[in-house]
């Protein structure tokens, strides 16, 4: 176009960003500038000059770009841990909000962005500033290190500091810090020690923390140079006594508030140092520091008589006792399984003993368990590996000297042990529960041994001990009747005898049992008679059909005058009760005489024979049957086959 006339110098160009809309309805982004350039063939004219550039590309990648920060500075708001950006010297670059809350920075340091004040300022907010300030200039001093601690703030947060360097373009530019409160994770691991240390009922420290008190307690002892210089430390085991009986007669909720009151009359007759744990249900343990067999036993019986003072809570008055053990280290132990281990065994043999008292650990006791141990293990291999065996003794009619049964008698042979008498490891069997399987087997296979002698023709009764334990087991009449349907013999071949403590515990379930086996036509008697704690009422009530004399009677006879009282009085009883009644443990003429004489109707002992293996035991039936054995003097009816007393 024309120029103005008189226009001076060309105006600057004039740029915009505008939108184009295309024929198609899209929008692009531009940029537009305008400019005049002179013609230089016409001064008089000009030429406006535009141009446009297409920046929607760029437009669309500044958009994306503020939409990252965007969203990466909404990240960093959010989260839980405190960030700040620092540049190589420690001065302030950025950081979020969480930050300033977790430092409790003030609104106009916040606004001045003063990098000293708000360094300041956090060196004034931690416990130990000196220390602070020591490692920040340890890391602005080495900017490629990469470090993780701990800050404790002077308001009681724990913050974990996390630092790592800040790159770009391959070199480091300054450090990212993370900071996270771990006030309440370690209010929490806190919470859980105590729960997992803590006897939430009583308050007290639990059997773990018990533990760990002996553990150290044998470590510092261990650790005196002379052992002269070593003091010697006391475990204790307090057992209350019969403490169900306040569950059962007051409720649980009581006997929960009677634990209560225990824990604070234990700890009342304690020195300051000493330690007091409820180790268990009704519990507890107590360390004594610096404590011989005296001081032990003085705290132990100081605790027993506190224990045993009258008890009134909510209106109910009762008497409350306890059992104590006692286990010294070093001379009992050096670890703590090993004294409380010694300690609850003392405390179980007071219990054993009648409760109510003060036992120390003997010594000789752990020696008798481990050979228990060894005898119980020892036992059920021989079972499993057949090193049981069965011998039978015969059991003669003091009238004609007949065999009129045999009693089957456990025998046991060991290739490391030898012959272990039944003495021995009997009681082993019962304490440890193994006899009921025993037990069974016994009785399997004195059954078995039987009908083999009853289809060859000796119709000889079997006479099996049967244990305390064994006869309470829920199926035991249902085995005696398996064992008997399977073998085919006829119950009455079978005798079942029983211990006096059988009558006397449960009485009506005891009454019950025997019933059903005298259904089943099984002979029942009661084994060693008189050395137990039976009642004659018992004895009318129950199905039994002989009594067996214990040896220890016998072995009198006849001279010892008590001796044959008894046995003429459990005689006389029998006969009123229409009892059969056999003598064990015959070993002299003098005795079998008595017992004729007396009107005792069988014997088995030494006098005839021991316990026979079983061929020896058929090869004696043989020669009854045959006849060729002597006729004992004296004896019955006439026609009859008999044995010759001989001694075994």
């Amino acid at each position: 176009g024309a120029r103005p006339h008189g226009a001076s110098a060309p105006a600057p160009a004039l740029d915009s960003d505008t939108l184009f809309a295309g024929a198609d309805g899209s929008t692009r982004h531009v940029r537009r500038s305008i400019s005049v350039v002179p013609d230089e063939s016409d001064p008089a004219r000009a030429w406006a000059l535009v141009v446009v550039i297409d920046r929607s590309d760029e437009q669309a990648a500044d958009a994306e770009r503020e939409a990252r920060l965007a969203e990466l500075e909404a990240t960093l708001e959010s989260t839980a841990d405190g960030l700040l950006v620092t540049d190589l010297a420690g001065g302030l670059r950025s950081f979020n909000r969480r930050f300033a809350a977790m430092w409790g920075l003030p609104a106009d340091l916040l606004r001045a962005r003063d990098d000293n004040a708000i360094a300041a300022w956090m060196q004034r907010s931690v416990i130990d500033p000196d220390a602070y300030a020591s490692r920040l200039r340890v890391l602005l001093e080495a900017p490629l290190l990469a470090a993780t601690d701990r800050l404790s703030l002077l308001g009681g947060a724990v913050l974990e500091r996390v630092t790592r360097p800040l790159w770009r373009d391959g070199r480091p530019q300054g450090r990212v810090w993370a900071f996270r409160d771990l006030s309440e994770r370690l209010a929490a691991e806190e919470r859980i020690e105590a729960l997992s240390s803590t006897d939430a009922l009583t308050g007290l420290p639990n059997r773990r923390v018990m533990s760990a008190w002996v553990e150290q307690a044998a470590r510092v002892a261990g650790a005196e140079v002379r052992p002269s210089d070593r003091q010697g430390f006391a475990l204790l085991v307090v057992d209350l006594d019969r403490f169900r009986q306040i569950n059962a007669t007051f409720g649980h909720a009581m006997g929960d508030r009677v634990l209560q009151h225990v824990a604070r009359r234990l700890q009342g007759c304690l020195r300051e140092h000493d330690r007091l744990a409820r180790v268990g249900g009704d519990q507890f343990g107590v360390l004594l520091g610096e404590a011989d067999a005296g001081a032990a036993e003085t705290t132990a019986r100081r605790m027993l008589n506190t224990i045993a003072q009258p008890w009134s809570l909510e209106g109910a008055t009762f008497t409350l006792t306890c059992s104590i053990g006692i286990a010294l280290a070093p001379a009992h132990g050096r670890s703590a399984d090993e004294l409380a281990r010694h300690a609850e065994a003392a405390m179980r043999s007071v219990k054993t003993a009648g409760r109510a008292n003060v036992r120390l650990h003997q010594v000789r006791h752990e020696v008798d368990r481990r050979s228990h141990m060894m005898l119980d293990h020892a036992m059920r291999q021989a079972l499993v590996s057949g090193r049981f065996r069965l011998a039978y003794q015969p059991q003669i009619s003091l009238a004609d000297g007949r065999i009129v049964g045999a009693e089957a008698l456990l025998r046991w042979r060991d290739p490391e042990l030898g012959e272990v008498p039944p003495s021995r490891f009997i009681p082993v069997a019962e304490e440890s529960g193994f006899i009921v399987a025993i037990g069974d087997w016994v009785l399997a296979q004195a059954v078995r041994q039987a009908t083999l002698w009853h289809q060859r023709g000796f119709a000889v009764p079997v006479a099996v001990n049967v244990s305390a334990l064994q006869f309470h087991q829920a199926q035991f009449v249902e085995r005696v009747a398996s064992v008997l349907a399977v073998s085919g013999l006829p119950a009455h071949l079978l005798e079942l005898e029983l211990t006096e403590s059988i009558l006397v515990h449960d009485a009506d379930e005891a009454l019950a049992r025997l019933r059903s086996l005298e259904r089943l036509g099984v002979r029942l008697s009661i084994d060693d008679f008189g050395t137990g704690y039976s009642s004659l009422a018992y004895l009318k009530r129950f199905p039994i059909g002989k009594l067996k004399i214990d040896r220890s009677f016998v072995q009198g006879l006849p001279a010892d005058e008590t001796d044959a009282g008894i046995v003429r009085a459990i005689l006389q009883m029998s006969r009123a009760l229409d009892m059969r009644v056999i003598a064990e443990g015959v070993e002299t003429e003098q005795q079998r005489a008595f017992l004729v004489r007396e009107g005792c109707a069988e014997m088995q002992g030494f006098l005839y024979a021991p316990a026979l293996d079983p061929l020896s035991f058929e090869e004696r039936l043989a020669l009854a049957v045959t006849g060729a054995a002597e006729t004992v003097e004296g004896a019955g009816a006439a026609g009859g086959r008999h044995i010759r007393l001989v001694r075994g």
